[in-house]
């Protein structure tokens, strides 16, 4: 009579109790993963702690690695990514509501990878797998924010390079590799530390793990040090506008008006007179008198002002605009082209417009422009973007490619007035402007509005419960940086590492041919 087949047990890794293993300690470790995600968020703006990003990885990342098979480290990744995702989007909930929580597991899923890896790689004896790690796992980190940077995936918001917003020598890195080679060294330090601190492995290679986080963080300021610095191009006065929360048109109109109007006959005249978001809820060509205000905006102050139009369009729809005006009339326009899912339109409205009826959806869909646009300002060339399209590196990029000397975002962030939304959103100016070579200014009707030279450094900074205009001296720069040139390599070179390193991972276990005559 044929023995029973025995079931083999799954291999522990080392330092790893049989408590851990699957049905005993399992749940357990699920419910810290998630957990220990959460705190990550706090490196984002309003906290801002963002030395807690170096580290912030580690708990997880240890989760994973103590996890009994490759598997379940995945799926402690994956919960501590949805944990990360509802702390850092948590101004979201009035407006998404109970989606909250599969949105944020559907973006988590690409924390997956990230946890397999950590379990593969972390969990075995030696040098070669957590050297391995020091090069895949932030390689599967920055694929998975590149991903996920999709516009119908909700766009590049939250990604971890971007804590750095207000580091910067650290932010420096951006100008190199986009706020991509920022993620990526914030992952290899973690990696590195996950390694220096597990008392599963060995001293020495403890040691030499905390040796690798100081080299990258060392490596990192001397880039930040020895960069060339900027191509002086003068200055520019800018006037940002923040009349704060006035929902019905005309007022809101009036409000931005007054407040434009009380810089005139200043010591300060400004360049450019920005207005937020919104700022203008009726069509100008159909409305001749709004038109005739702003010129008078542009005569009073002597400067070109930059309003936002949000109306529709005659017959074809909803657009939000920016359009700059001078004294004799418009000077050009730029329409809108990356629209908030959901909050904009409705992806698939005829399967998911059932939504706008348990949410604040988007009732109508806006229409979206055609191309980016470098608008003439007086004699400056400005690069517009209109609020949530500050998120998306590559737009940025492309203004700056196309001579924008300055690059301006109109938002209004009114809906998250009491949250750490609209300083997160005012922190990605700071990122835009490292990436670009830029300097980067954002007028918000409600706040927080704020300015960040080429180098990222702040200039000005008006949060929520700050109301009239403000004028800040814009230093100008007309040199690119690599990033602007080079555009998203480290996501392609991240990918790159991956496809051969399971290639490599393949060939190995296929077996060898043997060899006949």
């Amino acid at each position: 009579m044929a023995a029973a087949p025995t079931r083999r047990r799954p291999r522990l890794p080392p330092g790893a109790s049989a408590a851990a293993a699957p049905g005993r300690g399992r749940w357990g470790g699920r419910l810290a993963a998630l957990v220990a995600g959460a705190p990550l968020a706090l490196a984002f703006p309003r906290p801002g702690l963002w030395w807690l990003a170096f580290a912030g990885l580690v708990p997880l990342l240890l989760l994973a690695r103590a996890a009994p098979t490759p598997r379940e480290g995945a799926v402690r990744a994956w919960l501590g990514g949805g944990g990360f995702f509802l702390a850092v989007d948590a101004f979201l909930w009035p407006k998404v509501g109970p989606f909250m929580v599969p949105l944020a597991l559907l973006l988590a899923a690409l924390w997956l990878p990230l946890g397999w890896l950590a379990r593969r790689l972390l969990a075995g004896r030696g040098l070669a797998g957590p050297a391995a790690a020091l090069l895949l796992l932030p390689s599967a980190f920055v694929g998975g924010e590149y991903v996920r940077s999709w516009q119908a995936l909700g766009g590049p918001w939250g990604l971890l390079g971007a804590s750095q917003w207000n580091n910067p020598p650290v932010l420096a890195l951006a100008a190199l590799g986009g706020v991509w080679a920022v993620s990526f060294l914030l992952v290899a330090v973690n990696v590195a530390l996950a390694v220096a601190l597990d008392p599963g492995t060995a001293a020495a290679l403890r040691l030499q793990a905390a040796a690798a986080a100081a080299v990258l963080v060392a490596a990192a300021l001397a880039w930040s040090a020895l960069r060339p610095a900027p191509v002086g191009a003068g200055t520019v006065r800018v006037a940002l506008v923040q009349p704060g929360v006035v929902h019905a048109v005309e007022p809101r109109f009036r409000a931005s008006e007054a407040a434009s109007l009380a810089l005139a006959g200043g010591h300060q005249r400004p360049g450019l007179v920005v207005w937020g978001e919104s700022s203008v809820g009726r069509d100008p060509a159909a409305n001749p008198g709004d038109l005739a205000r702003l010129e008078r905006v542009a005569r009073a102050t002597g400067a070109p002002v930059l309003a936002g139009v949000d109306a529709r369009r005659g017959a074809g729809g909803i657009y939000k605009t920016a359009l700059p005006v001078g004294p004799a009339g418009v000077l050009g326009s730029y329409d809108k082209t990356r629209l908030v899912p959901f909050g904009e339109y409705v992806p698939l409205r005829p399967l998911f417009g059932w939504v706008t009826r348990v949410t604040d959806a988007a009732r109508q869909d806006r229409k979206r422009g055609r191309g980016l646009v470098v608008l003439r300002a007086g004699q400056l060339r400005v690069g517009p973007l209109i609020c949530f399209e500050s998120a998306f590196p590559d737009l940025a990029r492309q203004l700056a490619r196309r001579g924008a000397e300055l690059l301006v975002v109109q938002t209004a962030d009114t809906t998250f007035q009491h949250s750490w939304g609209p300083d997160q959103h005012a922190s990605l100016a700071a990122v835009r402007a490292v990436e670009a070579g830029r300097p980067v200014v954002q007028a918000a009707l409600s706040g927080t509005s704020a300015a960040f030279d080429a180098r990222g450094r702040r200039l000005a900074w008006r949060p929520t419960g700050v109301r009239g205009a403000a004028v800040v001296t814009v230093p100008l720069a007309s040199a690119g940086t690599p990033f602007d040139r080079a555009g998203d390599w480290v996501p392609a070179a991240s990918g790159l590492a991956l496809a051969g390193a399971g290639a490599l991972a393949l060939a190995r276990r296929r077996p060898s041919a043997t060899f006949r005559p």
